[in-house]
């Protein structure tokens, strides 16, 4: 079997990202059966657990970029991925071999077909036997969907992280935030370190249940650090940080560039302290500095206010909820521009009434349509937004060419966002 032939048995898996709700397997048996056939890989390392709403990728990442920084061999199992399969799996920033996709498929490809996981059942599987066959030291395992029946909910981690609640995919998740909030809670474990990222009353008391529950020790980053201010100089984002308790500042600097990452340094920064006080995994100040300074060089993240072109100003993000579309909303009006122009995608289940209230009116948008399966045709996006306001055109070649549209229109001083969607940003 070819790696190209492997790949294809397990993209024909039908995957949530590509066709939604009828991918969801909610459940933990059969990655429960597929861990135990592989001999269960999950525990032959430590694992750290990281879920939420929003920013669970990049705290993941900046947590594995710590971790490498204080020279362990860091596992990193992230989701979706933007271009590549194998992106979902790092070892110390490197995607997992093709070969070893190519093996796993044919020692448990009869197994896959009689138990009939869904894609993200399967790929976990892959992910924790990968890390077992590369003998990592800790793996740092970002939830796919939800938390309590979500496949990575096999492990035992030496800690879990929550990063915020909004809503996302009420559908699958619940209509109300305590109710996704239990939802999440559920990667927390008996006796085990809980971190939040943020305080809300709605959501804290059901964490702080949840904790009581299972005598897990519970805090929240925001009451430990605050972040009062950034700015992004030469390509870094410097971070003017307080220690809540002892009012201690520093300044920490990232090639993380959204502004967002405020609120995930803050989250980092506790998970690290907490983790530190385990005096299982070993890192200090100089390591936490570098790792969350280079995180993207080290691991790979991209796709988060990546600037892709400085004339005129290119950018993509994958923010695609009411809480991430706000973040890039206050973080272009903080950019300089003549004009501003919007390449807009989203997927079909989508609560746009949600959405489109939020983007700026005086952008002139390129609506379009990603190549998945899942994503809503331009034409009806269009319509939609009209309804609130916004203005534009519909081009219905793909994503491509609507970045293409949008630099015929745009002049050297002006902006193009291109979001909306993880997969209108993997298509550019």
């Amino acid at each position: 079997m070819s790696y190209e032939e492997a790949l294809n048995y397990l993209l024909s898996i039908p995957m949530f990202q590509q066709v939604g709700q009828e991918a969801f397997h909610p459940g933990l048996d059969k990655i429960q059966e597929l861990d135990n056939l592989l001999g269960n890989p999950h525990k032959r390392y430590h694992t750290i657990h990281v879920g939420g709403t929003n920013g669970k990728g990049s705290c993941s990442h900046m947590i594995a970029s710590v971790l490498m920084s204080a020279g362990y061999k860091v596992g990193l199992y992230t989701s979706p991925h933007l271009k590549d399969f194998r992106e979902r799996i790092r070892v110390n920033g490197a995607m997992i071999d093709k070969a070893f996709i190519t093996g796993f498929v044919e020692r448990i490809g009869a197994d896959i077909i009689r138990l009939t996981p869904s894609f993200f059942e399967a790929t976990t599987a892959l992910a924790f036997d990968y890390f077992a066959h590369e003998k990592v030291d800790v793996a740092v395992v970002e939830v796919g969907l939800g938390g309590r029946l979500d496949a990575t909910n096999i492990i035992t981690p030496l800690m879990s992280v929550i990063t915020n609640i909004a809503f996302d995919h009420v559908a699958l998740l619940g209509n109300s935030l305590k109710e996704i909030a239990g939802e999440k809670a559920g990667i927390i474990k008996p006796g085990v370190p809980a971190v939040i990222g943020e305080t809300v009353p709605d959501t804290s008391v059901v964490f702080i249940q949840k904790a009581h529950e299972t005598d897990s020790p519970l805090v929240f980053a925001d009451q430990i650090y605050r972040c009062s201010e950034s700015v992004i100089e030469n390509g870094f984002q410097r971070f003017e940080m307080r220690g809540m308790l002892d009012g201690h500042t520093f300044i920490l600097e990232s090639d993380l560039l959204g502004i967002y990452q405020r609120k995930n340094i803050v989250t980092v920064l506790a998970a690290l302290e907490v983790l530190k006080r385990q005096k299982i995994l070993k890192f200090d100040k100089k390591e936490i500095e570098a790792g969350i300074k280079f995180c993207s060089e080290n691991t790979g993240l991209s796709g988060r206010w990546q600037v892709l072109c400085n004339t005129p100003l290119i950018v993509c993000d994958t923010g695609h909820n009411e809480a991430g579309i706000k973040e890039v909303v206050e973080q272009i009006e903080h950019q300089k521009y003549n004009k501003l122009f919007i390449v807009l995608g989203v997927v079909s289940d989508k609560d746009l009434s949600r959405i489109l209230p939020l983007l700026p009116k005086e952008a002139y948008y390129i609506f379009t349509r990603s190549s998945v399966p899942r994503a809503l045709e331009a034409g009806r996006l269009k319509t939609e937004a009209e309804a609130y306001g916004l203005k534009g055109e519909r081009v219905s070649g793909g994503v491509k060419e609507a970045v293409t549209r949008a630099k015929d229109l745009a002049g050297k001083d002006d902006m193009i966002f291109i979001g909306g969607s993880t997969f209108t940003v993997a298509d550019i």
